[in-house]
């Protein structure tokens, strides 16, 4: 395939956002050559590959094997009721066998040999190989996008999905529209003297914390929204920022941003509405909480997620 080279170079990077949840999609997407024909084409593959989407944002996959299936040949997703009006073509592997996703909304379950799950249950438990995670992530993506486009913003028309899934269309003013993915920033805030900022939201498990985080804004840069979010939830100013990774984060479709920031300003004063709370922790309790012996139990998100590596990159001292 065309990026065998660029897949090999990649692969000699050690790059953090690699090593976050979702990241390790390998698929030739060929967005710039895909054609009406391009979804039937990929359908009578003989190898193709479809991803199948139960009610409810679950995916469906075979049990009773060494691993969970997640991959259905094309008669196995007709016989459990894909439906292929919602189809999408995600990509290419190396070999060209093409790689799709489809709603699946009257399969019956439980049935002997197959289950669903929800997205993130699935990639918590690292329950497939990081390029079917990716591949899955990029699945609920477009495939939530679709659902929520079905008429045009514009003028209020019905909209059809072209190029096997990669753009919808306006059936009555002809306007277009791409797939829509939405940044937030996440930032580890240190005070550079061996000191760093987290928070707890109110929804997170008891003795869980994480870095801040926030969505940004019409307007803005990375670094002010990384400035304006840490201001608003903590009340510290931050001076430098800069970038260390990215992780897509399908629910529904963003684009985590993940950086570093230098606090200016080292008085907490926390937005209650938005947090539960926020402290300062030192490096030594940070190190461990990542080791899972805090003597208060307090614990911290798994390599999983972005904001882990993140942390890590505070506790181990490259920050």
């Amino acid at each position: 395939m065309k990026d065998d080279n660029q897949r090999a170079a990649i692969a000699d990077l050690a790059e953090v956002s690699a090593r976050t949840g979702f990241a390790g999609n390998t698929l030739w997407r060929d967005g710039e050559r895909r054609s009406d024909d391009s979804l039937a084409e990929a359908l009578s593959h003989d190898r193709a590959r479809i991803f199948l989407a139960t009610p409810g944002g679950r995916w469906l996959y075979r049990t009773g094997g060494a691993a969970l299936d997640v991959g259905f040949a094309r008669a196995d997703a007709e016989a459990l009721g894909a439906d292929f009006a919602t189809c999408i073509l995600l990509g290419f592997e190396p070999d060209g066998r093409p790689v799709l996703a489809a709603s699946a909304p009257t399969v019956t379950l439980p049935a002997e040999g197959l289950e669903d799950n929800d997205l993130r249950s699935l990639a918590m438990r690292a329950s497939f190989d990081p390029d079917t995670e990716g591949q899955l992530g990029q699945a609920a993506h477009l495939l939530g996008w679709h659902a929520r486009n079905g008429f045009c913003a514009r003028c209020g028309g019905e909209t059809r999905s072209e190029a096997a899934g990669y753009r919808r269309r306006c059936t009555r003013c002809d306007d277009v529209v791409f797939p829509r993915t939405d940044p937030v920033t996440i930032m580890l805030v240190h005070d550079g003297n061996g000191r760093c900022v987290l928070g707890r939201q109110p929804h997170f498990p008891e003795n869980f914390w994480s870095c801040l985080a926030g969505f940004v804004e019409a307007g803005e840069t990375v670094e002010a929204a990384v400035r304006r979010e840490t201001l608003e939830e903590s009340g510290l100013a931050v001076a430098s920022v800069r970038y260390l990774a990215s992780q897509p984060w399908p629910f529904p479709g963003s684009l985590m941003i993940g950086c570093i920031a230098r606090a200016s300003s080292f008085e907490i004063d926390f937005d209650s509405d938005e947090l539960e709370a926020c402290r300062w922790f030192d490096r030594a309790e940070v190190q461990a909480m990542l080791a899972e012996a805090h003597p208060e139990g307090l614990a911290l998100p798994r390599r999983f997620a972005i904001a882990h590596h993140l942390i890590k990159a505070f506790a181990d001292g490259e920050v």
